[in-house]
């Protein structure tokens, strides 16, 4: 009877304990964390994190948005790169001024034996004004990261 009562104790703990995750905070790089630059052929970093990989997997949730200036619609796409230079997702940000929300995941098995994993989220404008907007640089590409976290 007592180790049973040993037994619940701990599945009452870890059932109050739920399951635990680590939030991953990232960065802007810069003042305005968005692409303004008509830069089709290169990719802009607008977020970034550097973690010490300690679980399986990294889960993100990000959010992009295109811009209008009258009377265009600005579209582009992004991408996440880890270390600088492997791309592991990438998409298409619609000229449209809808949010897009997709998500993603990276095994993190072949980085355990890393100290350090750099993570970005770049965007580049592929489509829209190319002069006016707020800063006169025509439209925008707007990215966030909604969620990330070690499971």
């Amino acid at each position: 009877m007592e180790r049973l009562a040993i037994v619940e104790e701990r599945l009452d703990r870890l059932e109050r304990a739920g399951r635990e995750v680590d939030e991953v905070p990232f960065y802007p790089t810069n003042m305005r964390v968005m692409a303004y630059d008509d830069t089709a052929a290169s990719f802009m970093t607008t977020w970034e994190t550097i973690i010490t990989p300690r679980a399986a997997m990294l889960s993100l949730g990000l959010v992009f948005i295109g811009d209008y200036v009258s009377p265009t619609y600005t579209g582009g796409a992004w991408q996440v790169v880890v270390n600088d230079t492997t791309v592991i997702a990438s998409g298409s940000v619609p000229a449209s001024l809808t949010y897009t929300f997709p998500a993603v995941t990276l095994d993190l098995s072949p980085y355990r034996n890393s100290p350090d994993l750099k993570i970005q989220i770049q965007t580049k404008r592929t489509s829209g004004a190319t002069t006016g907007g707020k800063f006169g640089g025509g439209g925008s590409i707007g990215s966030a990261a909604r969620f990330a976290r070690q499971l």
